[in-house]
C-alpha cells in the first residue's frame, strides 16, 4: 500500500513539475510512476499529488489509472480528493465523483470549498436532484454558501435540475454583480425550454461577457428556435469555438444539415479551428445526408488532432457515418483500427454490416464480442437479428433472440419484436409472425403490423393480411400505402372484387395517395417529376 505521511496538508492548485507536464500518454504516466517506485518518491506526499492530478486531470482517458493509484493511498488529503472527485465529475462516469465524495466522508476527510462545487457539477450531469439537495444542506452546514464559487455552482445545479425557486432565491446581492450567477441562472431557464425568461435576464446583464452569449445562443438552438440563435450569432462581440459549435449542433438537430456544413465553411475560412465537439456535430451531419467526401475530410482532421489516434465517441461516429454513406469497408477499417472499443463500437459496426448485406460477416463479429467477453445490449441484438433476417437463418435468429433473454437478462423490446416478426415473415412463417405479434408484451406499433402486411403481400396470404392490416387501421388510418398494400394482396391473387372494396374503403375514409416522384440534384436545383401528375414542375 502507499503510505501519505499524515501530518501533509491540503493544496488546491494545478502545479506540475516539468517532468509530468512532458507525459502526454498511459505509457509515459507509467513510466513516471515506476520511476517514481524505484526512487523512493511513493511515499512523499506532493509526488503523489502531481501522480494524481496528472492521470485524472491532465492526460485524456488515464482516469481509470487514477483510481487505480487512488485506491491505493491510505491517507489522500483534500487535494488528492478534490482531484480524483474532479476528474470524475468531468468523465463520463459522473457517479464516480459522487461515490468518492461519499467515500470521503465516510473517512472524516473534510471538505473544503473546492470540493462541493466538483460534486455539485457531477449530481448535475446526473441529474440527480435529492442528491445535489443532500450536498447543499452540507454546503451550509460547512458555512461555504457565501463563497462565490460554491454559490454559483449552487444555483447552475438548481437552475437547471434543482428547484428553480432556489436557484432564484440564490441569486440576490453579490450575485447580481457576478456574470457567472447571471449566466448560470439564464442557463437554467433556457434548458428548461424558458427562453422569454431566459431573454429577459439576458437583457438586463449589466455585463454579458462571451459565455452569457453561448448560453442564450445554445438555449435558442437547443428548442429548435434557429433563427433567434442566428440573430444573436451575428450580433455577438466575438466568437469562440463553442459559439460556432452551437449554431452547427443546433443546424443538424434541426435537420438543416447543409446551413451546418456551410456555417462550418464559415468557421474554418474565418481561421476559427474547429475541435472535437465540432467534428462530432459535422459526422453526424455528414451520416445524415450521405456527405463521404465530407466525412472522409473531417476523419483526417481528427487523425490530425490525435496525433494518428482516434477517441472511442468520435471511432464510433466514424463508424456509423461510412455505414450510413454506404462505405461499409472504411467503417470496418475505423473498428479494427481503435485500440479500445466499448459496447457502441460492436453495436455501430455489427448493425452497419447487417443492414448492408453483410448478414455471415455480422454474426460472425457478434460471435468475436462475445469471445472477447464484451457484453452485448439490446441494441447488439437488433442488429443480430436483423442479420439472420436478411440471411433467412431462422434458427439462428430464434436462438439469438432467446439467448438475449436467458443468457444476458436483456428484456426485448418492441424493435428486437419486430425483427422476429421480419424474419419469420420472410421466410414464410407468417402463422407464426401472427402469434409473436399477439404474444408480445407490449402494444405492437403500426411498423410491427406493417412488416407482416408486407410479407403477406410477397407470400400472397390475403386472409392473415386482411387480419393485419385490421389491427393497422386500428392504430392509424391515413396511412395510403396501407390500403394499397393490402388492395395489392387481393389483386396479385385475382380477387378483384377484395381489391376494389379497399380502394373503396380507402376512398371513402378521404385517405389520398400521395403523388410519387424522381428526383435529382443539377446546378443546386432540385428536378422533381410528378408521376401522378400531367405536368412536369421545375422547383428552384
Amino acid at each position: 500500500m502507499i503510505r501519505k505521511r499524515p501530518n501533509d496538508r491540503s493544496a488546491n492548485r494545478e502545479q506540475r513539475s516539468t517532468l509530468f507536464q512532458k507525459c502526454t500518454n498511459l505509457k509515459a504516466l507509467k513510466q513516471v510512476h515506476a520511476s517514481m517506485v524505484v526512487h523512493g518518491f511513493n511515499s512523499k506526499h506532493s509526488a503523489l499529488g502531481e501522480l494524481i492530478f496528472a492521470s485524472a486531470m491532465s492526460i485524456s482517458g488515464t482516469i481509470g489509472y487514477a483510481h487505480k493509484v487512488f485506491d491505493q493511498i491510505t491517507e489522500p488529503n483534500t487535494f488528492m480528493w478534490n482531484t480524483m472527485i474532479r476528474g470524475s465529475a468531468q468523465s463520463l462516469r459522473p457517479l464516480n465523483a459522487v461515490v468518492l465524495y461519499t467515500r470521503m466522508e465516510n473517512w472524516g476527510s473534510r471538505p473544503d470549498d473546492f470540493t462541493f462545487p466538483f460534486v455539485l457539477k457531477a449530481c448535475n450531469k446526473l441529474c440527480w436532484v435529492r442528491m445535489g439537495m443532500g450536498v447543499h444542506g452540507k454546503v451550509v452546514r460547512y458555512g461555504f454558501e457565501s463563497n462565490a464559487s460554491v454559490r454559483n455552482t449552487l444555483i447552475d445545479f438548481h437552475a437547471k435540475c434543482g428547484d428553480l425557486r432556489v436557484a432564484t432565491a440564490l441569486f440576490d446581492g453579490s450575485a447580481r454583480r457576478d456574470v457567472v450567477a447571471w449566466s448560470a441562472l439564464t442557463a437554467g431557464y433556457a434548458r428548461r425550454g424558458k427562453l422569454d425568461a431566459a431573454r429577459r435576464l439576458f437583457d438586463e446583464m449589466p455585463v454579458k461577457d462571451l459565455v452569457s452569449w453561448n448560453v442564450m445562443i445554445t438555449g435558442y438552438t437547443k428548442q429548435g428556435e434557429m433563427e433567434s440563435a442566428r440573430k444573436l450569432f451575428d450580433e455577438v462581440p466575438r466568437r469562440d469555438v463553442v459559439t460556432w459549435n452551437a449554431m452547427i449542433a443546433g443546424y443538424v438537430r434541426c435537420g438543416c444539415v447543409e446551413q451546418a456544413l456551410q456555417m462550418f465553411e464559415e468557421m474554418t475560412s474565418l481561421g476559427e479551428k474547429p475541435d472535437e465537439v465540432t467534428m462530432l456535430s459535422l459526422l453526424s451531419a455528414c451520416a445524415d445526408v450521405g456527405e463521404l467526401e465530407i466525412g472522409e475530410r473531417i476523419h483526417s482532421s481528427l487523425l490530425e488532432m490525435g496525433s494518428g489516434e482516434i477517441s472511442i465517441i468520435h471511432g464510433n461516429a466514424l463508424i456509423d457515418m461510412y455505414s450510413k454513406c454506404g462505405s461499409i469497408e472504411r467503417a470496418l477499417e475505423v473498428f479494427r483500427g481503435m485500440r479500445e472499443k466499448d459496447v457502441s463500437s460492436w453495436n455501430s459496426v455489427i448493425g452497419g454490416l447487417a443492414f448492408h448485406g453483410h448478414a455471415e460477416e455480422s454474426v460472425n463479429l457478434f460471435e468475436e464480442m462475445r469471445r472477447l467477453k464484451v457484453r452485448p445490449d439490446g441494441i447488439t441484438f437488433v442488429g443480430v437479428l436483423v442479420a439472420c433476417s436478411h440471411a433467412g437463418k431462422v434458427e439462428d435468429g430464434r436462438g439469438y433472440f432467446s439467448l438475449m433473454r436467458n443468457k444476458y437478462k436483456i428484456e426485448p423490446n418492441i424493435k428486437h419484436y419486430g425483427c422476429m416478426v421480419d424474419l419469420l415473415g420472410r421466410a414464410g412463417l407468417l402463422d407464426e409472425a401472427f402469434d409473436c405479434i399477439e404474444n408480445m408484451e407490449m402494444q405492437p406499433n403500426a411498423i410491427v403490423w406493417r412488416t407482416l402486411l408486407g410479407a403477406c403481400k410477397v407470400h400472397g396470404n390475403v386472409e392473415l393480411g386482411r387480419r393485419a392490416n385490421e389491427r393497422l387501421l386500428e392504430i392509424r388510418g391515413d396511412e395510403s400505402g396501407d390500403f394499397v398494400l393490402l388492395s395489392n394482396i387481393y389483386a396479385s391473387r385475382g380477387e378483384w372484387h377484395g381489391a376494389e372494396e379497399v380502394r373503396k374503403l380507402m376512398d371513402d375514409s378521404g385517405v389520398k395517395k400521395e403523388a410519387g416522384f424522381s428526383m435529382v440534384e443539377a446546378d443546386g436545383n432540385a428536378l422533381k417529376h410528378f408521376l401522378m401528375d400531367s405536368k412536369s414542375k421545375l422547383n428552384r
